[in-house]
């Protein structure tokens, strides 16, 4: 992970920013219904030029560790989130059982991870 990029919580737009040298990078949208202790991930955005990077990846477990940290249950509709959680099952058991969205985690092993 490159020590320029961090990633902050922006709840007036809703999403997850990876910023690096002070500009957003990439982003992963999410929802809170009012009262609820549920969020809703949309989807997964990174800059073309960013790409590559393991950026997407980096904010999809700030994102859940975020969701963790809070005890909030996670509603998917991001196919990126969902592969990352099949390949990262302890975060499997944030995903809400009566509201999983559409983006379900594929049941499968876990990919081989590069170090």
């Amino acid at each position: 992970m490159n020590p320029e990029m961090n990633v902050q919580k922006n709840g007036n737009s809703g999403s997850y920013e990876a910023v690096v040298d002070g500009q957003v990078v990439g982003i992963i949208v999410y929802h809170t219904p009012h009262g609820n202790q549920r969020v809703t991930l949309s989807h997964t955005l990174v800059e073309p030029e960013y790409r590559g990077r393991g950026i997407a990846t980096w904010l999809v477990k700030h994102a859940l560790d975020d969701l963790r940290a809070q005890d909030l249950k996670l509603t998917n509709y991001c196919p990126f989130v969902a592969d990352y959680i099949a390949d990262h099952p302890e975060y499997k058991e944030l995903v809400d059982s009566r509201f999983p969205g559409r983006a379900t985690v594929p049941d499968r092993a876990p990919r081989e991870r590069a170090n």
